[in-house]
């Protein structure tokens, strides 16, 4: 019994901290329009809130607002849309054009979703930037971008990612930054859940462990509205996802180094789409193997993308996109067999169903019982701006999606 003492004191004094980090400790009261909170639930594909499993979410949408399915931009992968929710711009335009890719500018360096030089980040204006530029406090909980200097600007509290970190934890430190003094909470904040997304990628989006990971984000953001209940602070709450995910079949994998010979490129990144540079004097070689019909996988030169992709002009998109049909993957070579297969992918055409993400807006500027038909997601950097009360920078969106769902007060601004 006695080697079992320290742990068991150890796990009371973590539940102790635990319930102390939910409860508040501050008791002057909230001054100002609502504070906003754009919560990011990765990978929760639309019509994952019609399963039943996340009561706290379908609470809000019910009392709020919600939408048949908002539209992810191209590729419809994490950290260029994550980045698209909060600068209103597609990554063509932001520069975060893909979770893996290279800059012309800087040669030999690839950027990657550790990365965090300012200069990768620097092509457009997050929202934390223009808040903390018209004097509004902001605090970032694991937001790609927000753990570089953009600008020479950071949020007033962010923290580096860290993937052990619970929901629990994550919601209880964010709503630490509530309990500060009056003057020092943010107006703006985010917060982000993974679970979703890597559930569904290691065991597909309709398998028991997915369903398990929504009751999970769920309950963190019912621990996230009781504990702004507790403190009495009026929030706008926006919960978002960056795009969906599909079922990946068994075998269902195309190895680029068979469709054309990996002396003719540099391999730039894969997954439901690839990107590969021609190599010194083998761009003939390279484009006469992508450039035919290919089985459940397109290519083109990155200026011959189909334009309702928004994508390609950028200098850091890879000079050849392909783009694999639904339920397929592009891999540089053969996978390793001692490794688990791909469940679950996303990265597909923006406009197929399993893409499209989830949005739920909740709070004093919303109207409520409102179901909005589908919109493109450059759309909800208009609309946090119009919810801080602050102007937006010129962006690819605009607020015309959200009028007829918020309050008089809100559309007078």
């Amino acid at each position: 019994m006695k080697k079992f003492l320290p742990s068991l004191l150890g796990a009371a004094l973590l539940a102790l901290t635990s319930g102390c980090a939910s409860s508040p400790t501050s008791t002057t009261a909230w001054q100002g329009p609502p504070a906003v909170i754009l919560v990011s639930l990765d990978g929760f594909r639309a019509d994952y809130l019609s399963r039943g499993l996340t009561p706290h979410i379908q609470a809000l949408a019910q009392d709020g607002v919600t939408t048949e399915g908002m539209h992810p931009s191209f590729p419809s992968i994490t950290f260029p849309n994550h980045y698209t929710l909060v600068t209103g711009l597609r990554p063509d335009h932001h520069g975060i054009v893909g979770n893996t890719f290279y800059d012309p500018d800087h040669p030999g360096q690839k950027f990657t979703m550790r990365s965090t030089d300012s200069f990768w980040w620097s092509e457009a204006d997050p929202i934390w930037v223009t808040a903390k530029q018209h004097g509004l406090n902001v605090g970032t909980l694991f937001w790609p971008g927000s753990e570089s200097a953009v600008h020479d600007t950071r949020p007033d509290e962010w923290l580096p990612f860290d993937y052990k970190m619970s929901d629990t934890d994550r919601v209880d430190k964010l709503l630490s930054w509530y309990d500060a003094p009056a003057e020092k909470r943010p107006h703006f904040s985010t917060l982000y859940f993974n679970v979703v997304d890597t559930a569904g990628h290691h065991f597909g989006p309709e398998s028991p462990e997915v369903n398990a990971a929504l009751q999970d984000v769920d309950a963190g953001i019912g621990r996230l509205v009781d504990g702004l209940k507790k403190r009495h602070i009026p929030a706008d709450i926006i919960v978002v996802a960056d795009h969906g995910m599909a079922s990946v079949g068994n075998g269902q994998i195309i190895e680029m180094d068979k469709v054309a010979p990996s002396s003719s490129y540099r391999w730039v990144t894969g997954g439901a789409y690839a990107g590969v540079d021609p190599l010194p004097g083998k761009q003939a070689k390279l484009e006469k193997a992508l450039l035919r019909p290919h089985d459940h996988m397109e290519c083109w030169k990155k200026e011959a993308l189909p334009a309702r992709f928004h994508y390609g002009t950028n200098p850091r998109v890879p000079a050849y996109i392909c783009l694999a049909q639904q339920g397929w993957v592009i891999l540089e070579t053969t996978p390793d067999a001692s490794k688990a297969p791909i469940r679950g992918e996303h990265g597909y055409d923006p406009a197929l169903p399993d893409m499209s993400a989830l949005f739920v807006a909740h709070g004093p500027d919303f109207k409520q019982h409102q179901v909005l038909p589908p919109f493109d997601n450059v759309d909800v950097y208009s609309l946090v701006m119009a919810l801080l009360h602050i102007p937006a920078n010129p962006s690819d969106g605009n607020l015309k999606p959200f009028e007829s769902v918020l309050t008089s007060s809100t559309q007078a601004q």
